[in-house]
């Protein structure tokens, strides 16, 4: 991170700038998503400053320094180059502003003016819940701050705080750090009111604008994208798991404890990774501008995860060589990583394939749309008990949908017919997921 500072003569005060840091692989911008202070507000040492994000990862900014914030140099959403200032702070201890002058390089003398007013950018207030909750936190003491005034708090509960128009400072922590349940105790504070006036019948007049930046900017362009560049087609097929969710059930009872419990999610990858051997044409990437088609040997599974701030696509690298118990324990590192917005880029990119489901809510039907500039997308729908003739009997079986996209350009209707059958016969075969 690039630094600049200076100390005016006769003061004991040194004004600590602090730049977009050089995040590497060639990036040359970010975009700011959250600011974590205000001018004003008090920071120590490793405090979160600011959230930026490169393409699908956010970068927390800590502060390398502690002081008080004079000036933000950006707004919510604005692109932001790297190198450019990003935040200045005032150094109040005469040590620290002695060893700060010591590193600054001549041209930062034209920094020690008196503070300019960068333009601060504030955080949206949701309508109705700051002022509703504004009552119950002046009853509330001030949070409890842990060792050294420090305030803990994870970048999420940082994040819904700011959403909520909530600060932080005031909310009462557990054991010195501020939980998401801390926040909806407070919430519920002001909540009672809201919803006595609903019951009154009062007709409400308020309207939000809400800004799309950050991640939710990044899927909204990623998503006209795809549907922009790729002629979708979306194949529907019921399929019956019964026999799947009896061996799923069963390697639970007899390994759950010593090897964690499956989902059907492991066994699903490896029927895609079986159906991909057989149809590789479904395992790519398509180069539209340079017409060119990359098949893989390798299947680098995207797992579709819902978080707080949108859809991101997590990564499952050559699932071919896991078993299930191995896929299982990757998909679930990986969605813990993307909803604390810890993943990594290279966690985010580089699939070959995606599966989508949204699990209990996943409908009879959907539309998946094609991660770009992947070519096929396994959607799951929910699990349901059906009556089923089998053998001429009528019979309770556990059915599910799956709805999956294609590109039109490169996959034919019936190759893709044919790989949703496969991947139908290893479900409805279970024991053949075992043969090689």
């Amino acid at each position: 991170m690039s630094t600049q500072t200076s100390t005016p003569a006769g003061t004991q005060t040194g004004i600590h700038v602090i730049k977009v840091p050089d995040i590497g692989e060639g990036i040359a911008e970010v975009e700011l998503v959250a600011w974590h202070v205000q001018p004003g507000d008090s920071v120590v040492e490793d405090q979160a400053l600011a959230d930026v994000m490169t393409d699908k990862a956010n970068v927390e900014i800590p502060s390398p320094v502690a002081g008080t914030v004079i000036a933000l140099g950006g707004q919510l959403g604005q692109l932001i180059s790297v190198g450019a200032e990003l935040i200045r702070i005032a150094v109040q201890h005469e040590a620290a502003a002695a060893n700060v002058k010591q590193a600054a390089p001549p041209a930062a003398a034209a920094l020690a003016a008196p503070a300019v007013s960068l333009p601060a950018a504030k955080p949206p207030a949701v309508p109705g819940v700051a002022a509703t909750m504004a009552a119950t936190m002046a009853a509330t003491e001030a949070a409890p701050a842990a060792a050294g005034g420090k305030l803990l708090a994870s970048p999420a509960v940082r994040r819904r705080a700011r959403e909520l128009g909530i600060n932080l400072q005031q909310v009462p922590g557990t054991d010195g750090r501020v939980t998401h349940q801390d926040l909806d105790a407070l919430i519920m504070g002001g909540r009672t009111q809201r919803t006595a006036n609903v019951s009154q019948g009062l007709e409400r007049q308020d309207e939000e604008v809400v800004p799309i930046i950050g991640l939710r900017r990044k899927i909204a362009q990623k998503m006209q994208e795809s549907k922009r560049r790729i002629p979708h087609f979306t194949y529907v097929e019921e399929c019956d798991v019964t026999e799947v969710e009896a061996l799923r059930a069963s390697l639970n009872a007899s390994w759950g404890e010593q090897r964690g419990r499956l989902t059907l999610l492991p066994l699903l990858m490896r029927a895609v990774v079986l159906a991909l051997r057989r149809f590789p044409q479904v395992n790519a990437r398509f180069d539209d501008e340079a017409g060119k088609l990359t098949r893989y040997g390798a299947a680098h599974i995207g797992i579709a995860t819902q978080t707080e701030n949108g859809l991101v696509v997590p990564v499952v690298r050559h699932a071919e060589a896991r078993d299930l118990w191995s896929n299982a324990a990757e998909i679930a590192r990986l969605a813990q990583a993307a909803r604390a917005g810890r993943a990594t880029r290279e966690e985010l990119s580089g699939s070959t394939i995606t599966i989508t489901s949204l699990g209990a809510l996943g409908g009879i039907v959907s539309t998946p749309v094609i991660n770009h500039p992947e070519v096929a997308i396994v959607g799951v729908n929910r699990i349901v008990l059906r009556p089923v003739i089998v053998d001429g009997a009528v019979v309770p079986r556990k059915m599910m949908n799956l709805s999956s996209s294609f590109d039109h350009r490169v996959v034919d209707g019936a190759y893709a017919a044919e790989f949703i059958q496969a991947l139908r016969g290893y479900l409805e075969h279970p024991a053949t997921l075992f043969v090689e």
